[in-house]
């Protein structure tokens, strides 16, 4: 008999329910908060029990609104990003480019996912894309089914390969600046070994969706998605003779001078979401009339565009709202007090795993990079020091533990947000990514051991 696997809505509220009972049982507490050098931090010794506040049925039903009103922001670019690649997919400027492009490489389908993996991956470790990588996601998802593989591919390419460049970064700021700069060590030490580090996950990556593609090129049906993606749109296959024409190279143009503005934007005059979404909007506007669309087709597809993305952007607030809840009920410092209170007294080298396990749990609760990092690292960092672990090693627990179910947990925003955009169940990519990810593991358990023995530091 064929097990049945709730929708991702369906999931995401049975979450949120069981937040809600869990704050009947789960004492109320909480850390005193001070800000250092402009950031909001615990002090690790200040925790005391709160009187408790335990979500009822207005709190469980409130949840959802008030969750989608925290991330309006988010939810109004993925509608902005729809509408976007909606008019550029009117002008067929994608699909003729992507044609071109295959043509150009002789056909040589494994050495474009190496390439284009390779780069998400580069972007991850240095700059730490995350959300950045949901307005490639069409584009990819329309060139990995006119190469014959399938969305699976599309989506990974971008979000896996990101994902394990951020996971093991070299130098994201959002992630390693912030917590090496919460626990004192100079920004960036220890770039040696993470690279190392980096160089292992990302070839790690590149063969298993190598792998996988070659096997779903040669058997389509083997494919999660098999059913699903013949219900989509059809494609024509890559490689099929079809014209490039100079309205398409001023459309592709058009778009990829908005990505160039994009990584400008958001490293020198650090742009937001609110001037992305912005930034996209001008790319359709722009776009339309330059692929010889007239205004009403422009605003047709822009609003088709967008209406396909609902999915995506209503999943952000309902993975928003398991963390409403518990933040409401002041259950969050008691669970991250409890989990410290497990390792103190473990030996180190066991406690070094401790951290790193404790990381990824923490996560799951704390999606945010430098939000975990200052919820996390003021309390475990100390708690290292007693132990005999340095703060080096610390900070790569943290990271790995922030980064590696970055694309698996479902109260992760942008991650739900790319599979409403990809139309791929949570539960099938789940069994998709399982195997990678329990490799992503051990590996960075092995990091965090090696980096213990040899007491990596400064300090």
């Amino acid at each position: 008999m064929k097990t049945r696997i709730p929708h991702t809505y369906v999931l995401l509220f049975s979450l949120m329910l069981i937040a809600a009972v869990g704050t009947w049982f789960i004492p109320a507490g909480s850390y005193n908060r001070v800000i250092q050098d402009g950031r909001e931090l615990i002090d690790p010794n200040s925790y005391r029990p709160v009187e408790g506040r335990p979500a009822g049925l207005p709190s469980v039903l409130m949840a959802f609104p008030r969750a989608l009103a925290e991330v309006a922001d988010i939810v109004f670019y993925i509608f902005i990003i729809g509408g976007a690649f909606g008019v550029l997919n009117r002008t067929g400027a994608i699909q003729s480019g992507i044609h071109s492009l295959v043509r150009w490489l002789g056909g040589k389908r494994t050495l474009l996912l190496v390439i284009l993996t390779l780069v998400f991956a580069v972007g991850g470790g240095s700059i730490g894309i995350a959300e950045e990588t949901l307005v490639f996601l069409p584009a990819l998802l329309l060139l990995a089914r006119s190469l014959g593989y399938d969305s699976l591919i599309g989506g990974g390419i971008a979000l896996v390969g990101a994902n394990a460049g951020f996971a093991s970064a070299f130098m994201n700021p959002f992630t390693v600046g912030v917590a090496q700069g919460i626990v004192g060590l100079p920004l960036f030490s220890g770039l040696e070994f993470r690279l190392v580090l980096w160089t292992i996950m990302t070839v790690v990556t590149i063969l298993f969706l190598a792998r996988y593609a070659a096997k779903v090129k040669a058997r389509p049906e083997i494919s999660l998605m098999y059913e699903l993606d013949r219900q989509r749109a059809p494609v024509e296959a890559a490689g099929n003779e079809e014209k490039f024409t100079g309205r398409h190279s001023a459309v592709l143009l058009v778009a990829l001078l908005a990505l160039v503005l994009l990584a400008v934007g958001a490293l020198r005059w650090h742009w937001g979401i609110r001037e992305l979404s912005g930034l996209f909007f001008g790319m359709a506007v722009v776009a339309g009339p330059v692929g010889k669309l007239s205004l009403d087709e422009t605003a047709k597809s822009f609003i088709k565009g967008a209406a396909e993305l609902t999915y995506a952007g209503l999943v952000v607030g309902l993975a928003r709202s398991i963390l409403v809840i518990l933040r409401d009920a002041q259950v969050m410092d008691t669970l991250t007090h409890a989990l410290a209170a497990t390792i103190r007294h473990w030996p180190s080298s066991i406690s070094a795993i401790g951290i790193y396990i404790i990381q990824n749990l923490l996560h799951f609760l704390v999606p945010s990079g430098s939000g975990q990092a200052a919820v996390s690292m003021p309390i475990l960092a100390p708690l290292g020091d007693l132990l005999g672990i340095t703060r080096q090693t610390n900070v790569l627990a943290y990271q790995l533990g922030n980064g590696l179910t970055n694309v698996f947990i479902p109260t992760q925003g942008y991650f739900m947000a790319a599979l409403g955009i990809l139309q791929i169940p949570w539960s099938k990519w789940v069994r998709w990514l399982l195997p990678l990810l329990l490799i992503w593991i051990i590996i960075g358990c092995g990091a965090v051991l090696i980096a213990q023995a040899i007491h990596w530091g400064p300090f």
